[in-house]
C-alpha cells in the first residue's frame, strides 16, 4: 500500500457543487477515486461523484458549502502498488552435513551498498520543499436588504461611522440678550428652590419612617413581654392544679387504707 495525497483546484464553480482539475490525468484514475472524501484547505468537506469527458483527469464533486475558486482540493488514500516476484529456490539442506554451515544466502541491496559505501540518491520528490501562497483578500460581508429589515437595530450595520467627529466643534455659538440672561437666571434659582424643597421633604419623609419603625419595634417588644407574662401566669395555674391533684389522690389513698385496717379490727 502506497499513501496518497493528491492536489487539484476548482475551474468552474456552481452553488454546492464544483469541477476539479489537476488531480488526475486520465479519466481511469478517476474511475478508481470514484466515491473517495476530498477536502478543501478551508477545512470544506466533499465526495468526489464522477469523472468528466473534457478536460482529461477532471471530475464533478460535491461539497458541504460553496467553495472558491482560490481554494485547493486535495485527496487522501491509500492505493495498492504490486510488488515484484523473486523466486530463488534454496537447496542449503540438500548440501552434506559439512557444508551446511558454511552456506550463505544472497546478500540484500541495502547488504551490497553498506559494504562497498554506496549512499542512496537522495529523490527531489521526497524532499520538503516551503510553499508560498498569497495571503487571501475576502470580500467584505454583505447582507442583504430583507434580512436587514428583520434584524434588530443592534445587530443592523451600521453605515454612518462617527469615528474622527468632534460634536463640541460643530457646536453653533448662541449669545444671549439681556431679556433672555434674566430668564435663565430666574428658572436657575426657581429649579434650586424645588431642589432644596424636595430635599426637605426627602428628610422629612425619612424621619417619619424611621420614628414609625422606632413604634413598631417599641409595640413588638411590649406585644412580646406580654405573651411571656401570659405564658407564665399559665404555666402557674397549671401547676397549682397538678399539685392540687397530687394531694386530693394522696389524701383519697390514705383514707382507703385507714378504711380497710377498720374492717380487719372489726373480723377480729
Amino acid at each position: 500500500m502506497k499513501k496518497l495525497k493528491l492536489t487539484g483546484e476548482p475551474y468552474k464553480i456552481f452553488k454546492k457543487t464544483a469541477f476539479i482539475k489537476g488531480m488526475f490525468n486520465t479519466s481511469l484514475e478517476v474511475a478508481k477515486f470514484e466515491g473517495a472524501a476530498v477536502r478543501t484547505v478551508s477545512g470544506i468537506r466533499g465526495q468526489l461523484k464522477k469523472g468528466l469527458s473534457q478536460p482529461e483527469g477532471s471530475f464533478r464533486a460535491t461539497f458541504e458549502d460553496k467553495i472558491l475558486m482560490s481554494d485547493i482540493v486535495f485527496l487522501r488514500a491509500w492505493f495498492t502498488v504490486p510488488v515484484p516476484r523473486f523466486y530463488a529456490p534454496v537447496t542449503n539442506l540438500l548440501l552434506p552435513p559439512e557444508e551446511k554451515s558454511r552456506w550463505r544466502g544472497a546478500r540484500t541491496v541495502a547488504q551490497i551498498k553498506r559494504e562497498k559505501g554506496i549512499r542512496a540518491a537522495a529523490s527531489e520528490d521526497s524532499a520538503y520543499t516551503e510553499v508560498e501562497r498569497e495571503p487571501r483578500a475576502f470580500a467584505p460581508l454583505t447582507v442583504p436588504r430583507n434580512l436587514q429589515r428583520e434584524l434588530p437595530y443592534s445587530l443592523k450595520p451600521k453605515f454612518g461611522s462617527g469615528k474622527g467627529r468632534d460634536p463640541e466643534s460643530e457646536r453653533v455659538t448662541v449669545e444671549l440678550d439681556s431679556k433672555e440672561r434674566k430668564a435663565r437666571r430666574m428658572m436657575k434659582m426657581l429649579s434650586t428652590l424645588a431642589e432644596e424643597k424636595d430635599k426637605k421633604l426627602e428628610a422629612d419623609k425619612s424621619k417619619r419612617v424611621q420614628e414609625l419603625i422606632r413604634r413598631q419595634e417599641a409595640a413588638e417588644e411590649r406585644k412580646f413581654k406580654k405573651q411571656k407574662e401570659a405564658r407564665k401566669q399559665i404555666a402557674r395555674t397549671l401547676s397549682k392544679e397538678r399539685a392540687k391533684k397530687e394531694r386530693m389522690e394522696e389524701r383519697g389513698g390514705r383514707q382507703s387504707a385507714g378504711r380497710g385496717r377498720k374492717r380487719k379490727r372489726g373480723g377480729e
